[in-house]
């Protein structure tokens, strides 16, 4: 991607790869939607894991001063949405993921490419 992605977007990528959350994909949905800016798509490899991660990204947005708008889905763990506003945080059980398929559902959404640095 040119350019630099906001903080707390940043954070929450760290918190999920931190966590070793699977095949993350970064949406920018400006110019497609006013609901927000990018999409953060990622699996976890069980419920648990889901919820680990969901909760490590609001951890450490929090202590930064980045609060969620909305949380769903925390409690079951096979969906969790973490709505900061700018972004949102989609965090998957796999068969969920495949289920809903919110990459295809926003195909015209261009894919960020995220460097690890």
């Amino acid at each position: 991607m040119t350019g630099r992605i906001p903080e707390a977007l940043r954070l929450a990528l760290d918190a999920i790869a931190d966590l070793k959350g699977s095949d993350l994909v970064v949406l920018d949905l400006r110019g497609l939607t006013d609901a927000t800016d990018f999409f953060v798509i990622a699996s976890g490899t069980s419920d648990a894991h889901v919820r680990g991660i969901a909760e490590s990204v609001m951890e450490k947005l929090d202590r930064k001063g980045h609060h969620t708008h909305h949380v769903e889905g925390l409690n079951g763990g096979r969906w969790v949405l973490l709505d900061f506003v700018d972004f949102v945080v989609h965090l998957f059980h796999p068969e969920t993921r495949s289920f809903y398929q919110l990459e295809r559902l926003w195909g015209d959404a261009p894919e960020l490419l995220i460097s690890s640095t």
